[in-house]
């Protein structure tokens, strides 16, 4: 059922559906291939939405002392091309920072750092971008039998408005992800708020807090509130019989190469399988080095002085954690023994990740013409286009939401260049037969 609402601007040829990492990647791949872009209320080529009120990413878990797990290199352009304006050397010198950078010799830069990256190239495309619009459905365009362009639906604090679009590129980021039958409230949070919780409550009053994960996330989301929780018993537990540490060694990491698409996409679906378990180690559930290492030091230290704040529940799940007027009251089970223990907590931090959005949830009369892969999900071509039926002229790209079909970086930050360059020349090669080809590249 058609939504009704009125059109803002007119059609453009490439929407973009979410501005993070991903779609300001593609930004740039597209500017640089000549695609101009489009004021609000403007006819142009180029335009996004975006469901936050400003460009951000991961802000909740911008912990000072947090650096990043991949190489600077890895940014929004270097590895597409290293010449480009957008590279994080690039960043450096206009921020007057590239010596100073060089002398550190370090290859991972602040997780902060890294954001301000992040906002210093979004900033270059903010007349593009249409924040505060939140994505609420698509619809076909028909032209006769065929559709050849597409509506994008979003509701905005003015009300519901449309964009008009030949090409679609979704890219809606993940959602923090819960254990089924958690509701999260004043004292149950998902990591992805922790920063901006924190500042709205007084940490001296916390007693007891509880962090709920075995990842990078859940380890240093440990490690922050015992620092900035002067009194607090904090407890970690994961159902591991102790963290895991990343691996990041060289060969292990090239699952992470451009090269790495390929081999995934080609495979069989039981390889597909495999590469993922052989490979979880590098991304999934792990934790540097480093920060494992500071927090067993912390935590022996502290029976050495007998003055414990640090707890490890290992080999632990948490079967019960709700709201009360005491406290957040959780019930911890401990597998190897089958004893459970019950706290009640000032403060319950799940660090248990996040989930792709499923860009099925937005298609909706569009999904009856998209080809369906064995699990059900969107059918995508090597070019992260939706496979649809011949009657869809307008393209439609995920970025994101592709691990089973493209593998282990389609989450991460590690491949975001050379996939941006790799859907811009689709979308050139689409506009070319749409009759709106791309101008000279830009300088």
């Amino acid at each position: 059922m058609s939504i009704n609402a009125g059109y803002d601007d007119a059609p453009v040829d490439v929407l973009g559906i979410g501005f993070g990492p991903s779609n300001l990647a593609l930004a740039i791949a597209l500017q640089e291939q000549g695609l101009s872009g489009s004021a609000a209320g403007e006819s142009g080529r180029l335009r996004f939405v975006e469901r936050q009120s400003r460009f951000g990413w991961h802000q909740g878990m911008l912990l000072d002392g947090a650096r990043m797990q991949i190489s600077f290199l890895k940014d929004l352009a270097t590895m597409r091309s290293p010449s480009s304006p957008y590279t994080f050397l690039r960043y450096l010198q206009d921020r007057g920072r590239l010596v100073d950078f060089i002398n550190g010799r370090n290859f991972f830069p602040s997780r902060i750092e890294f954001h301000d990256y992040l906002e210093w190239a979004a900033a270059r495309f903010s007349g593009i971008v249409e924040y505060g619009s939140e994505v609420i459905g698509i619809e076909p365009v028909y032209t006769g039998d065929l559709v050849q362009e597409v509506d994008v639906v979003v509701q905005r604090a003015d009300g519901v408005r449309r964009h008009r679009a030949r090409n679609v590129v979704f890219a809606a980021g993940l959602q923090p992800w819960t254990p089924k039958g958690i509701t999260l409230s004043d004292q149950i949070w998902h990591s992805s708020e922790l920063l901006h919780r924190l500042r709205e409550i007084d940490v001296a009053k916390i007693g007891m807090a509880l962090v709920v994960g075995a990842g990078q996330s859940a380890a240093e989301v440990t490690s922050h509130l015992h620092q900035v929780c002067p009194s607090a018993q904090i407890h970690s537990v994961f159902a591991r019989f102790g963290y895991s540490v990343a691996d990041d060694s060289p060969f292990a990491n090239r699952i992470f190469d451009p090269e790495a698409v390929d081999v995934h996409f080609r495979a069989a679906p039981e390889i597909r399988q495999m590469l993922r378990r052989y490979h979880d180690g590098t991304n999934y559930s792990v934790v540097d080095l480093d920060l494992i290492t500071g927090l067993f030091e912390r935590s022996y230290q502290e029976k050495v002085v007998h003055d414990q704040r640090l707890y490890f529940h290992n080999l632990s799940r948490i079967t019960r954690c709700v709201q009360t007027p005491a406290g957040a009251e959780v019930t911890v089970h401990d597998l190897a023994r089958g004893l459970t223990e019950s706290m009640i907590c000032d403060l319950v931090v799940f660090a248990t990740g996040y989930r792709p959005v499923d860009p099925r949830c937005f298609l909706g009369p569009l999904l009856e013409h998209c080809r369906l892969d064995t699990d059900g999900g969107v059918a995508l071509g090597r070019d992260y286009r939706v496979l649809t039926t011949p009657q869809i002229r307008s393209r439609i790209f995920v970025q994101g939401a592709t691990e089973d079909s493209h593998g282990l970086s389609s989450v991460l930050l590690s491949n975001t260049a050379v996939r941006a360059g790799e859907i811009a020349e689709s979308l050139a090669e689409a506009l070319r037969e749409q009759g709106r080809p791309l101008t000279a590249a830009a300088g």
